[in-house]
């Protein structure tokens, strides 16, 4: 297991530097930058402009600009942004631990509640509960998760029953620790709820879908015919191969914590990655953006990796070589 994680790890290393240079190019391929912006601003000198491209190193050629960033990432230096003239490391780190906090309570509630509920409507297939349980899911599915957080939104708008936008409220700073995680999770319900719920219908599908097709299999037969419970059945045979398609989705889940928060974020006005992408996207902050989509690439290796390990923890079939 230690030599493949290393194989895997080391194989990552090229898929890195082709992902990041396919990113830059495509992000030089747009017309102007950062600083074209500035140039409609009589206040801002033609020479001050060139002096700023210089000192980011953007009066270079492409390839030259690349290495250049792909230096100070091997020295871990992300950069500056060119926006809000801090180190993007320190954007970064400010906005990441909030998308994360919110992606982890999602995930982990949605499986929490999903898994279970696929496994029940397996087992009820035909029955009113399934029935139930399945139009709900569709309605889920059919609703984008930016609408479900708008409609939350309103909701708690008009009931103040939570918070709305932010990580804080006005009295953060003179409350204890415990009441300063009680206070942060409060403002984390709202958009982490609404996340959950977009989630909920796709995976209660797969779940139940998985269980069917494991639990008509022929060895579920010769279970029962060896006398075996239901309870031993279902859990012991049925859901242990039902669950390994799901393990390789909870990596790809794991690998998407940025782009799947996004929107949400956005709309309930959590500082998170999200808002932070776009307006670095907007204004063609160039290091920003490459620092958000070098973190987007390792989560989804990092997620992929963990789903193979998992498999092959969890199903003794899978060998590997």
């Amino acid at each position: 297991m230690k030599r493949y994680v290393l194989r895997r790890l080391l194989q990552f290393i090229p898929l890195l530097l082709g992902m990041t240079f396919i990113s830059f190019l495509i992000i030089q391929m747009a017309p102007g930058d950062y600083f074209t912006q500035l140039q409609m601003n009589p206040e801002i000198s033609p020479k001050t402009i060139e002096e700023m491209r210089s000192r980011f190193g953007l009066d270079r050629p492409v390839i030259v600009q690349y290495f250049y960033w792909l230096g100070n990432i091997l020295r871990f230096n992300l950069g500056e942004s060119f926006s809000y003239h801090v180190p993007v490391s320190f954007l970064i780190w400010q906005k990441l631990k909030n998308t994360l906090a919110l992606s982890f309570f999602s995930i982990f509630f949605t499986w929490l509640i999903a898994i279970p509920l696929g496994v029940y409507a397996g087992i009820r297939e035909g029955k009113w509960q399934e029935k139930a349980l399945s139009f709900l899911a569709y309605v889920g599915i059919s609703i984008p998760s930016f609408l479900i957080a708008m409609l939350m939104v309103f909701f708690v708008a008009r009931t103040m029953v939570l918070p709305v936008g932010g990580t804080t409220s006005v009295f953060h700073l003179q409350a204890t620790g415990w009441e300063k995680f009680i206070d942060y999770l409060r403002h984390l319900l709202l958009p982490g709820i609404a996340l959950t719920l977009a989630g909920i219908g796709g995976l209660y599908r797969l779940m139940k879908n998985n269980f069917l097709e494991a639990f008509n299999s022929p060895y579920i037969t010769t279970a029962y015919a060896k006398g075996l419970s239901s309870f031993s059945v279902y859990f012991r045979h049925a859901l242990r191969n039902a669950i390994n398609p799901m393990i390789t989705i909870f990596g790809y889940t794991l690998s998407s914590v940025l782009s799947g928060a996004a929107l949400v974020e956005i709309v309930t006005n959590w500082p998170g990655m999200g808002r932070l992408i776009l307006d670095a996207v907007l204004s063609q902050d160039l290091y920003l953006v490459m620092a958000s989509l070098l973190i987007g690439g390792v989560l989804l290796i990092l997620g992929n990796l963990i789903a193979d390990i998992l498999i092959a923890s969890a199903d003794p079939r899978v060998r590997l070589r």
